[in-house]
């Protein structure tokens, strides 16, 4: 008999618990919702989710303040986003990079588990580049040279780094990073000359492509530009390197399902909206989408291709999450 109270007892309590958290979902969102962004202000990371809040306040009829997190390439948003309160009025971006590539090279606090997925809304294209006077005119020309002697790279950090490194493991060519802090910085580091190549998003390389100053040899990402429909990916130039590189949203563990579901379905429909599609468009983002346990899927699968190819790359701590 005791046995039985206790049982009801506890089930009581339990209930009382989860009645808060149920009320909260139903009538959610019933105030601001903060959008934490691990990116600074003005950037391809934080311009795309500043448009796609702008379009999910029309589908949640409350207002979305996006919050700049920047850091540590990018590991600072997960970090914080994973010790906030999951009531759904805490919501990051979370982007490949600091949750399947980072964690293998950087010591992080957080794994894929520490969040729910509520979908992914973007996937950045990239993008090789050479100077215009450069005597590489095909990725196949880049590669050659590199195996006689070796050739610098810039790049902020990956996944851009890890694609060259890819690209010079599977050929046996030779590519020597040259670390910067930024991708405009990465750019402008080979319009002066200090490297040979570089791997960048649409429009941090495009502007200096239209100067005069910049080449583009190839798409990078699983498919070609759509603004660039006669440039080869460096797959079909006959090496089997790619970057895929998502934007999605997450809130912290134990944030009732109800809410990630309204939050997947705004964030859906606001990848319908014309402001978000043109400008997407602008900055080389494919407007493409992905529901929340595909993404967490691929963050997975992810994490263990990454974690493979960065420790044959020599740049990974062998430690993992």
């Amino acid at each position: 008999m005791k046995t039985i109270l206790s049982m009801l007892a506890a089930t009581a309590l339990t209930s009382a618990a989860l009645a808060p958290l149920a009320s909260s979902a139903a009538g959610y969102p019933e105030r601001e919702i903060k959008l934490n962004v691990g990116y600074g202000a003005g950037g391809v990371g934080d311009v795309s989710a500043r448009l796609l809040a702008k379009a999910m306040e029309k589908e949640l009829r409350q207002p979305i303040v996006v919050i700049n997190k920047a850091g540590a390439q990018a590991t600072m948003n997960p970090t914080q986003l994973a010790r906030m309160e999951p009531d759904g009025y805490n919501v990051g971006v979370l982007t490949f990079a600091p949750m399947a590539i980072v964690p293998h090279m950087l010591p992080v606090s957080y794994t894929a588990k520490d969040f729910i997925f509520a979908g992914a809304f973007g996937r950045f294209q990239y993008g090789l580049a050479v100077r215009a006077d450069s005597p590489y005119k095909t990725v196949k020309d880049l590669v050659e040279a590199a195996k006689v002697k070796p050739l610098f790279f810039g790049a902020p950090g990956a996944p851009n780094n890890i694609a060259m490194f890819e690209l010079g493991r599977k050929t046996g060519a030779r590519f020597d990073q040259v670390l910067y802090k930024s991708g405009g910085e990465t750019v402008l580091s080979l319009v002066a000359g200090q490297v040979d190549a570089i791997i960048q998003t649409p429009s941090e390389i495009v502007p200096h492509v239209q100067s005069g100053k910049l080449r583009l040899l190839a798409s990078v990402s699983p498919a070609r530009w759509a603004d660039r429909p006669d440039m080869p990916t460096v797959k079909e130039s006959g090496y089997d390197v790619e970057i895929e590189s998502w934007m999605g949203l997450a809130v912290p563990k134990g944030t009732p399902q109800p809410i990630v579901d309204r939050l997947q379905a705004a964030m859906l429909a606001a990848m319908k909206d014309k402001e978000v599609l043109d400008g997407f468009g602008r900055m080389g983002i494919d407007a493409v989408t992905m529901t929340g346990p595909d993404y967490a899927r691929m963050i997975d699968e992810g994490y263990l291709s990454m974690g493979k190819a960065l420790k044959e790359a020599g740049l990974t701590t062998g430690k993992g999450q």
